[in-house]
């Protein structure tokens, strides 16, 4: 699995449902793999990173990882997402900080989170 993937295909993120198709060789991992995917003006992706991996229900990323690759494709938005490798889709109180968290942080470097997506085998969850 590489860390960055450039897309040279257009590939549009308009809602968590295309997220999830764009995340499926992290649906059944038995580690975080937490993602970020950088954005065009239209939500046309530039690229998919993993900034991530964590334990079986645990990863830590920071603001500082998470817009450094946005910055540096001159990125629009992003959307950030993760999986769960229980199955489970709802969000914890760490998602819910961390999402809080980074979208501070974008508001200041004026990159928009658009959403945070939680994968799991049998589905997703937008938390934003």
């Amino acid at each position: 699995m590489d860390i960055i993937k450039e897309y040279t295909k257009k590939v549009y993120l308009t809602g968590a449902e295309e997220v999830y198709k764009e995340l499926k060789d992290i649906y059944q991992k038995d580690k975080e793999f937490f993602i970020v995917f950088y954005l065009d003006t239209k939500n046309k992706i530039i690229a998919r990173e993993i900034v991530g991996i964590g334990i079986l229900n645990k990863t830590i990323v920071h603001p500082r990882e998470i817009f450094k690759g946005a910055i540096i494709r001159s990125a629009n938005s992003i959307i950030i997402a993760h999986n769960h490798p229980s199955g489970e889709t709802e969000p914890s109180q760490e998602d819910l900080e961390i999402t809080e968290k980074l979208k501070e942080a974008g508001e200041l470097l004026d990159i928009k989170v658009l959403d945070h997506v939680i994968v799991g085998k049998d589905g997703f969850k937008s938390i934003i």
